[in-house]
C-alpha cells in the first residue's frame, strides 16, 4: 500500500488523521515540525504528502516550494485559514489540492484516494516516441527533453503538459482539457492550475517568457502550440 507523509504540529489531529488512513490500508509517516518533515519526505520518498501550512521551524508554503524543485511526490495541503489568497499560493507553489479547516474525514480520505489513484495511473508510453519542435526536443519514452541540445529538467506535469501540447501542434486547446489530459477527469483544483504550470513551462522553453514563441496564449480559449521557424 501506498505510504503517506503526515506533517502536522497539532497532536491530537495529527493522530486522527493517522488513525484513519492507517484504517485505510495506509502506511503513514509524521513529523511535527517544518524541518522533520522536509527531511522525512527526502529520505523516505513517499507517495503522498499531507502538509499543514502553519508549522515551527520552515512553513508549509516553503516546504512545498523546496520539493517542487526536487521531486514531483503529491501535495495536499492543510490550512485553518481557508481562504483565497492562501489557495492560490499553495497551488502557484505546485500543491496538487489544498483543504480548509475543518473538513470532513469523508472528504479528505476521497481526497487522498483520488490523488493516489491519479498518480498510479499515469500513463507511461509504450514504445520511443521523440517530438521535435523549434529547438526543442522531447523523448517521451525516457521523459528527457532539450533545447538547443542542452537538457531541460522538468518535474512529471510539467512535462506531461509540454507533450501533450507539443502532440497537439497549431491546436487550441482550451484549460479543462488541458486539465483533463494532464491531470485527470478526477482533478479538483481548478484551471488556475494550467495557468501557473504554462508560466513554467515558458520559463524554462522560451528565449523570453514574457513575449512566449512556442506557447500561444489563445484569448478566451486556453493555449496552441507553436513550432517558430529560425
Amino acid at each position: 500500500m501506498p505510504t503517506i507523509l503526515l506533517v502536522e504540529d497539532e497532536l491530537t489531529f495529527a493522530e486522527t488523521l493517522r488513525y484513519n488512513l492507517e484504517r485505510e490500508g495506509y502506511t503513514v509517516l509524521t513529523a511535527d515540525d517544518g524541518v522533520a518533515g522536509l527531511e522525512l519526505a527526502r529520505r523516505q520518498q513517499p507517495n503522498l504528502i499531507v502538509l499543514d501550512i502553519m508549522l515551527p521551524r520552515l512553513d508549509g508554503f516553503s516546504i512545498c516550494r523546496i520539493l517542487r524543485q526536487e521531486s514531483d511526490i503529491p501535495i495536499i495541503m492543510l490550512t485553518a485559514r481557508y481562504d483565497e489568497v492562501d489557495r492560490i499560493a499553495g497551488l502557484e507553489l505546485g500543491a496538487d489540492d489544498y483543504i480548509g479547516k475543518p473538513f470532513s474525514l469523508g472528504e479528505f480520505l476521497a481526497r487522498v484516494r483520488a490523488i493516489l489513484r491519479r498518480s498510479e495511473l499515469q500513463p507511461r508510453p509504450l514504445a520511443r516516441e521523440v517530438l521535435e519542435a523549434g529547438a526543442l526536443k522531447v523523448d517521451t519514452s525516457s521523459r528527457r527533453a532539450w533545447r538547443n541540445g542542452s537538457e531541460l529538467s522538468f518535474p512529471q506535469k510539467e512535462f506531461d503538459l509540454l507533450t501533450c501540447l507539443i502532440r497537439n501542434h497549431g491546436i487550441a486547446l482550451s484549460r479543462d482539457l488541458l486539465l483533463e489530459r494532464v491531470w485527470g477527469l478526477d482533478f479538483t483544483g481548478d484551471s488556475r492550475t494550467v495557468d501557473v504550470h504554462i508560466r513554467w513551462l515558458r520559463e524554462k522553453i522560451e528565449p523570453d517568457p514574457s513575449r512566449p514563441r512556442y506557447i500561444q496564449t489563445v484569448r478566451g480559449i486556453g493555449y496552441r502550440f507553436e513550432a517558430p521557424e529560425g
